[in-house]
């Protein structure tokens, strides 16, 4: 299931792409041979995509490159669309969002975005670094949610475009100032997203600061690999390499436990639909209503990306392998959506539509001493790195 080759783009497909080029904005043209590898990436272009309130220009670029389509909004270095063919060589777009930008401005889904200071939830907004208290932003109940109001999924982001012979991407750039969010220490930040030659997607992240503070970020990517609008995950298979998850309390808090998967709803070790254990009447699918919890994967942090996830839809036979370097990942099974949001496709968004793995240290970390630590000092660098590989059968 794993090993499949990468369906070849024919031009038939590829003019049909270009025929189905998404509203709003300047058209873009379809993944050539030049853009699916063949001689490297095409150079990304960007286009208007709208204003915040105070005039500020939002742009969004397109990256193509091995057979893959990747459009980014300078807002919150939100991934607005995530093109891939399906085993008959047909594209489509495989993540959910928005159409325009004030649906980004509004929700709070955190539809494709960078997420940081820090990713996941932090204890009633509360952590002691050093014997100092830090009070963050509270927008989640009691605890605060990936930043706060205001993280990094609805701030700018400064975009540095490249194209090399074999790769494409951006380098997004900004400057965290202290006491954003309640965060202590001024960071700067550097996501880099790459689309490779074989159509592989890889998010970069680093990450300095001149104080003691706390870092955990991620990308917030919802995933429907049948595509955006064509109804719930259910069918999808996972694979996940965890043999242990992190219970949650009432209000979604790690307990502190790292309880064993076997025998429960959380098993993923085996490759099995969403759907299968879902529903099951276990206590913590009925607190979160689905699956909303962190997996400890069994590799641990490590060095360079490591394969830990599988993911496929058996209708469209597209396929999704996830490395990282990240000791966990967040699996969210879209619990949330309730029929008010309207997608791309002109059709709302309901329960279980889409689905995130976002890797990740774990939530509460700083609250948590028995987890992996996400504290980061002056004159170290926080590394993270994640890969996408994407194929069809």
């Amino acid at each position: 299931m794993d090993t499949s080759r990468r369906t070849v783009l024919s031009a038939a497909a590829a003019a049909g792409l270009m025929a189905a080029t998404a509203s709003g904005g300047t058209a873009q043209a379809s993944p050539s041979a030049a853009a699916s590898g063949a001689s490297g990436g095409r150079k990304p272009t960007r286009e208007h995509f709208g204003n915040l309130p105070d005039g500020t220009r939002i742009d969004r670029w397109t990256l193509e490159n091995g057979g893959t389509r990747l459009k980014v909004l300078s807002y919150g270095g939100i991934v607005q669309s995530l093109e891939l063919p399906d085993r008959n060589g047909d594209f489509t777009n495989v993540s959910l969002g928005f159409d325009h930008l004030d649906g980004y401005l509004t929700a709070t889904t955190f539809f494709g975005a960078l997420i940081g200071r820090y990713g996941n939830r932090i204890a009633k907004g509360r952590f002691t670094l050093d014997g100092k208290s830090h009070q963050l932003s509270v927008n989640d109940g009691p605890n605060s949610l990936h930043g706060g109001a205001q993280g990094f999924d609805k701030r700018v982001w400064d975009v540095e475009p490249f194209a090399h012979s074999s790769e494409v991407g951006l380098h997004l750039h900004r400057v965290s100032p202290d006491g954003e969010m309640g965060y202590p220490g001024t960071l700067r930040v550097k996501v880099t997203y790459t689309l490779t030659r074989s159509g592989d997607w890889r998010i970069d992240y680093t990450a300095t600061t001149d104080k003691a503070t706390v870092v955990n970020l991620t990308n917030h990517t919802y995933y429907n690999l049948a595509g955006e609008g064509t109804g719930d995950i259910l069918g999808h298979e996972l694979r996940l390499a965890a043999g242990r998850f992190t219970p949650t309390d009432a209000t979604l808090i790690p307990t502190g436990e790292l309880a064993k998967v076997a025998g429960t709803p959380f098993d993923f070790r085996r490759t099995k639909t969403i759907g299968e254990d879902v529903r099951a009447a276990h206590p913590q699918l009925v607190t979160a209503q689905g699956f909303d919890h962190n997996w400890a994967l069994d590799k641990g942090s490590t060095a360079r990306p490591e394969h830990f996830a599988t993911l496929r839809d058996p209708s469209s036979g597209r396929t999704m392998r996830i490395s990282t370097t990240e000791p966990g990942v967040q699996f969210y099974s879209g619990n949330f959506l309730d029929g008010t949001l309207t997608g791309p496709s002109g059709r709302t968004y309901r329960q279980s539509d889409g689905l995130c793995l976002e890797t990740q240290h774990f939530p509460d970390s700083p609250n948590q001493p028995g987890f992996p630590t996400t504290v980061l000092r002056p004159g170290s660098t926080y590394r993270s790195s994640t890969v996408h590989s994407f194929s069809a059968r």
